[in-house]
């Protein structure tokens, strides 16, 4: 049986690369990824965390999966979230990764959780 590497994104508060430069680290990944973060309107204290790969390149290995939901409401409202989420993460696509970067991500699994701001 095949055994994936799970590997969640840790964000500090740094300035990451504009999109030009290539991302030397997960840090950076993260913190390119939910620039392109808006929650949908209405979802405070809401997350969505999706698990994808990337390959080299800085595409996706197919399509992200939402691994773990919080958010109010009904279907709808947490469907939408998960589309928000989804829309974020494939706008910023592809990544520019460093050379050694990505020799290291590709076909690992990487978790990024996407929140609202808390009121």
């Amino acid at each position: 049986m095949a055994r994936s590497l799970v590997m969640a994104v840790t964000l500090s508060i740094a300035p990451f690369p504009s999109a030009a430069a290539s991302l030397n680290s997960m840090n950076e990944v993260g913190g390119a990824l939910l620039a392109c973060w808006t929650p949908p309107a209405n979802s405070d204290n809401s997350s969505v965390t999706l698990s994808f790969s990337f390959k080299r390149d800085g595409t996706l290995i197919g399509p992200p999966r939402t691994t773990a939901i919080h958010v109010g409401g009904d279907d709808k409202a947490r469907k939408a979230y998960v589309d928000a989420a989804t829309k974020a993460l494939n706008d910023c696509l592809p990544l520019s990764f460093s050379p050694s970067l990505a020799q290291g991500v590709a076909g690992n699994v990487f978790t990024l959780q996407f929140n609202s701001p808390k009121k």
